[in-house]
């Protein structure tokens, strides 16, 4: 995991710079940050990088960690819900490059991930999404958000259940919080 830390680095920055995220990510401390973040999946025993390579170029990715492991941001909407972070498999992401789109890649992401919380016994799973406004002036024409897609696979928003989490948009002077939608999926009954 720690050896693949940097390329998966620079996949989330390239694919987390274009809408809904504009993430700025860029320099030396975009790249800190982001290894300082994808380091927890390398010291969670339950964690998971799957990754989707054309030769040695990794294209494709997605991450999953019990929730305990995660950071306690990303739990803290769930305690205030009453919910049993204990209980719930957290799927950090899942990015892939525009070209390889369309493939099946992210269904494969999903069923690895769901497969590992079942194994590990988790009851629910669960993710985030950035909540942008649908006349966001940087919404490109065509923009299909990916609820359908989350939704086909058995998630559901769950309302209420929105963590607030801080990062530097394109084209911005400073980081600013942005509103982040948690779906959930329950694993067994």
């Amino acid at each position: 995991m720690l050896a693949a830390l940097d390329a998966l680095a620079d996949l989330r920055i390239t694919v987390f710079r274009a809408f809904p995220y504009l993430y700025d990510g860029s320099g030396e401390a975009g790249r800190a940050y982001e290894r300082d973040y994808l380091t927890a999946y390398a010291n969670s025993p339950g964690a998971l990088i799957a990754g989707a390579f054309a030769g040695d170029r990794l294209v494709g990715a997605a991450t999953a960690a019990p929730m305990a492991d995660h950071a306690a941001e990303f739990a803290a909407p769930f305690r205030a819900c009453g919910m049993d972070i204990g209980q719930i498999y957290y799927f950090g992401e899942s990015v892939l490059l525009p070209e390889w789109r369309g493939r099946g890649i992210g269904h494969a992401f999903f069923d690895r991930r769901e497969a590992k919380a079942r194994e590990l016994g988790f009851a629910m799973a669960s993710f985030c999404a950035v909540i942008r406004p649908p006349d966001h002036p940087a919404r490109p024409a065509g923009y299909a958000p990916l609820d359908p897609f989350w939704r086909a696979r058995g998630y559901a928003p769950v309302e209420g259940l929105i963590g607030h989490f801080d990062w530097k948009d394109l084209g911005d002077d400073a980081e600013s919080r942005h509103p982040m939608q948690f779906w959930v999926k329950r694993l067994i009954a």
